[in-house]
């Protein structure tokens, strides 16, 4: 499947705001944002146009594609399932990018970003329910058992990923046990749980012209 492969502190410039693409490093002083928060590019500096309407419905569903590192196409699928859903579409759109494995994984501590747990997940490092899932893009449910495998629990990265995570409060969605490297799905996230610099309802408004 095509994915993004380029710098993804470029992305972060791009929406001029923290998409947390680089795990640890976006909480520390070699984040870009903290020493040229503008956009890339010879002329980033001069791009001071202030966004409105159709511009600003864009510029919130390409932050949401660069947080959960989706294309156009899938991201579309989220949003269609959402609206024939019953609910508010904004939040059962949140809520799937939510149920990714690979976004569950990085929940949970196995790995520093969602990219990094990507990775993870698609080598095969991550059980679901005792089975091997590599598909980033699965859809966990309330009861799911979510293991790392007992080879990835000693990388390195991993280790430093589960340390951070234990200092910092879990997703009351989930629930974690960081000495095996295990975790469970509780219930399903509610908007409240999402913490992320998104509105959702723009994206609403954009696909719904």
């Amino acid at each position: 499947m095509a994915r993004y492969t380029g710098a993804v502190c470029r992305l972060c410039r791009r929406e001029g705001t923290k998409l947390f693409l680089k795990g640890t490093k976006c909480t520390s002083e070699r984040c870009p944002i903290e020493k040229r928060n503008f956009a890339p590019g010879q002329h980033g500096k001069d791009r001071k146009a202030k966004i409105v309407g159709y511009g600003l419905q864009l510029h919130e569903k390409q932050k949401a594609k660069r947080i959960y590192f989706t294309l156009e196409g899938q991201f579309r699928e989220y949003y269609e399932k959402a609206s024939r859903a019953q609910g508010v579409t904004g939040e059962l759109l949140i809520q799937q990018l939510e149920r990714r494995l690979d976004n569950v994984a990085y929940r949970l501590g196995f790995a520093s970003s969602r990219r990094q747990a990507r990775q993870i997940v698609r080598h095969g490092h991550v059980t679901v329910n005792g089975r091997k899932v590599n598909i980033p893009s699965f859809q966990v449910n309330v009861g799911d058992e979510i293991t790392l495998r007992d080879a990835a629990k000693k990388f390195g990265v991993v280790e430093q990923a589960a340390q951070f995570a234990a200092a910092n409060p879990v997703p009351a969605w989930l629930e974690v046990n960081f000495e095996n490297l295990t975790g469970r799905i509780l219930s399903l996230p509610g908007r409240k749980d999402v913490n992320l610099p998104v509105n959702e309802q723009l994206i609403v408004e954009l696909y719904s012209k």
